[in-house]
């Protein structure tokens, strides 16, 4: 299993991080360690002083492709969710100035989480909206409406490069709101009005 991430798929948080809008999806991969299991905290690493809560929509592969044409990606995935992507911000602009791979900041053990799958027949997915509190207080809000690349022009790129597997996992980009966390903050991500999970920071 493998964890494809698109990064800068929404013009308000490329905005915010004052970042160069891409031609195409920004692509980076976390490995399957960094996933947090199920009922685990998120505990923030002693490399990093600064790690950034991300909220994804976030879709599960089901069957094995390559060269996937966008008209068929929706064949490819049933469940949806939302997750974090957790960055460390200090570690990843250290090695953007230099011109390096981004895997400690994105990568790292922990950093991705998933909430509880839901089936996407029962949602519009070119308007879903999901959000992200914070000890209660809404801190994200994003709509599928608003991505650069909806899920199955995603699918359809990121096949070119790497086959699909089943039970690989895509996190489709995070809106604006991106920001700090600190130690016993309480996040709750929801689809519409959907809980799907709730984790506490370390």
């Amino acid at each position: 299993m493998k964890i494809i991430c698109i990064g800068r798929n929404y013009s308000d948080h490329i905005e915010e991080l004052d970042n160069q809008k891409p031609e195409n999806p920004v692509i980076f991969i976390k490995p399957d360690t960094s996933l947090i299991q199920k009922n685990q905290p998120f505990f923030i690493p002693a490399f990093s002083d600064d790690i950034h809560h991300e909220i994804e929509l976030v879709i599960k592969i089901n069957r094995i492709g390559k060269h996937i044409d966008k008209k068929f990606a929706h064949k490819y995935y049933e469940d949806i969710t939302v997750g974090i992507d957790f960055t460390a911000r200090d570690i990843q602009n250290d090695l953007k100035a230099k011109g390096l791979p981004w895997e400690k900041a994105k990568g790292f053990d922990g950093s991705a989480l998933t909430g509880k799958w839901l089936n996407k027949k029962d949602f519009d997915l070119n308007n879903l909206n999901f959000d992200l509190i914070i000890n209660n207080r809404l801190i994200q809000n994003g709509n599928s409406s608003l991505m650069l690349w909806k899920i199955d022009e995603i699918i359809s790129y990121v096949s070119k490069f790497f086959t699909l597997k089943i039970g690989d996992l895509i996190f489709t980009g995070t809106p604006a709101g991106v920001n700090s966390l600190n130690q016993e903050d309480v996040l709750e991500g929801y689809i519409e009005n959907i809980k799907c999970f709730q984790v506490k920071v370390k």
